[in-house]
């Protein structure tokens, strides 16, 4: 994980995967309003997009900065 100003960069493959989800929340849940965490992947994060708006509804903004087909990089802003 890398600090850059207004954004934590995650690359998501170096997180335990019965762990990945819970500690990207967490993450998220520690920012302020305005900044942004960047997701990068090694597969379309669509499932946790679903998670999201499931437990986080109208509190991000989602965008997809690269979209495979083999690296996805999301951005996900905090409201």
């Amino acid at each position: 994980m890398k600090t850059q100003n207004d954004r934590i960069k995650i690359y998501a493959p170096d997180i335990e995967p019965r762990m990945r989800h819970k500690r990207i929340f967490d993450i998220f849940d520690g920012l302020e309003i305005g900044m942004c965490l960047e997701l990068t992947n090694d597969h379309d994060p669509k499932p946790l997009y679903y998670q999201f708006l499931f437990e986080r509804e109208g509190l991000f903004d989602w965008k997809y900065e690269l979209d495979g087909p083999t690296t996805w990089r999301v951005t996900i802003r905090k409201r």
